[in-house]
């Protein structure tokens, strides 16, 4: 495994029980992803996709194979060592934003930071830096229900980044939002990657965000079928 690689996958299964058996989700994965990547795993519903990005975050366990993220392994990893590093060096981005509703952009973003111990003074500062990466510095009192959908996912991209993960993980980022929002967030997340060196993950069927990939692992029916590496992807301005 290079000392560069943010995730190592072996020989992957996937098995969940159905009854009195079992359903295969995914199968005979293999993968290695780099530090700095903007990667989406791609396919249709049922492909396995969440599942994958599931278990890259500790949110769920393979059957068999083996799991290194960010140097460590996740076979053997209690539940406590797995929320440590979720909450130390990921960030999380989903479909339904997951904003608390009582509290404002600011206090939302400011939530890893609170977890993570930082200080007060220090956690002012980050959190506005994150706020104005996402261009939301003119909501930073505004609750969630006073918010667009692109503003709420806006401050869920803020919440992921604040402090500074090494791995941010999207599941359908984009799935809630209209075409000039989906582009608009896309390029905001092109912006840290390149600017913060974060590697990015997303699950998706969303052809907007493929156009922004930097790399496509196809998925089909819990298998990867394609490794696409792309030197100059469409959608840069």
């Amino acid at each position: 495994m290079s000392k560069s690689s943010v995730v190592h996958i072996e020989n992957l299964l996937k098995n969940f029980p159905v009854g009195g058996d079992f359903f295969t989700a995914l199968k005979d994965v293999n993968l290695t992803l780099t530090a700095g990547e903007f990667t989406g795993l791609v396919g249709p519903s049922g492909s396995g996709k969440t599942t994958l990005l599931n278990i890259i975050g500790g949110l769920d366990s393979p059957s068999e194979g083996h799991v290194n993220v960010l140097g460590q392994s996740l076979n053997n990893a209690s539940h406590g060592e797995r929320a440590r590093l979720r909450c130390e060096h990921m960030g999380f981005i989903f479909q339904s934003y997951n904003l608390l509703p009582v509290y404002t952009v600011s206090e939302n973003v400011e939530l890893p930071l609170i977890l993570n111990k930082v200080d007060s003074k220090d956690r002012r500062k980050r959190v506005a830096q994150a706020i104005e990466w996402v261009g939301l510095s003119d909501k930073i009192n505004s609750r969630p229900a006073m918010l667009s959908g692109g503003e709420c996912q806006r401050t869920a991209i803020a919440r992921a980044i604040v402090h500074q993960p090494a791995l941010v993980l999207a599941d359908e980022p984009t799935a809630n939002l209209d075409a000039e929002n989906s582009h608009h967030i896309m390029k905001i997340m092109l912006q840290l990657n390149q600017e913060l060196s974060t590697s990015f993950v997303f699950a998706t069927h969303d052809e907007k965000i493929m156009t922004y990939l930097r790399r496509i692992i196809h998925l089909d029916d819990g298998q990867i079928t394609e490794d696409e590496k792309i030197d100059n992807p469409k959608a840069r301005t």
